[in-house]
C-alpha cells in the first residue's frame, strides 16, 4: 500500500490520506472545494466550488500516478439535488467522452458548509505504478 500526499492540493485536515495506491488501483478520499494554499470555498458559488473539486481531483490522479481518464468510478455528494443539472454539466465537461460509473448522493450538509464532495476510484497507468 503507498499512501499518497499530493503537493498541489491543501493537505488533508484529517487523519486519512487524500488517496491510497493498493494493487494497481488508487481509492481517493472525498475532495471537497478547498483551493491549494486552504481556502475553503464554501461562499463561493456551485460552478466555482465544482470546478476546484475537479482540479483536486486531477492533481491527487497525477500525484497518485493516474489521469482522469483512468477512472472506473465516482461518488458526488450534493447538498442542493436542485444543482444536480449544473454539476453534471460540468462533469461532463471535465470527463469529456471518458464515462465513469457514478453515483450521487443528496446530502443535508458537508463539511465547512460546503456544496460539494467527490471521491474516486481508479486505475493506475501501467507506465506509473507506485510500488
Amino acid at each position: 500500500m503507498k499512501f499518497i500526499q499530493a503537493t498541489k492540493v491543501a493537505p488533508a485536515g484529517g487523519h486519512y490520506s487524500p488517496a491510497v495506491v493498493h494493487n494497481g488501483l488508487v481509492y481517493v478520499s472525498g475532495i471537497l472545494p478547498v483551493t491549494p494554499n486552504g481556502d475553503k470555498l464554501s461562499d463561493a458559488p456551485l460552478a466555482l466550488q465544482v470546478e476546484t473539486v475537479f482540479y483536486n481531483l486531477r492533481a491527487v490522479l497525477l500525484a497518485s500516478g493516474s489521469a482522469p481518464d483512468q477512472v472506473i468510478q465516482v461518488r458526488i455528494y450534493v447538498t442542493d439535488v436542485n444543482d444536480w443539472g449544473d454539476v453534471n454539466r460540468l462533469y461532463a465537461a471535465f470527463f469529456g467522452d471518458h464515462k465513469p460509473a457514478r453515483a450521487v448522493v443528496p446530502v443535508p450538509a458537508l463539511h465547512y458548509g460546503l456544496k460539494i464532495e467527490v471521491e474516486a476510484i481508479a486505475a493506475v497507468l501501467p507506465t506509473k505504478q507506485v510500488v
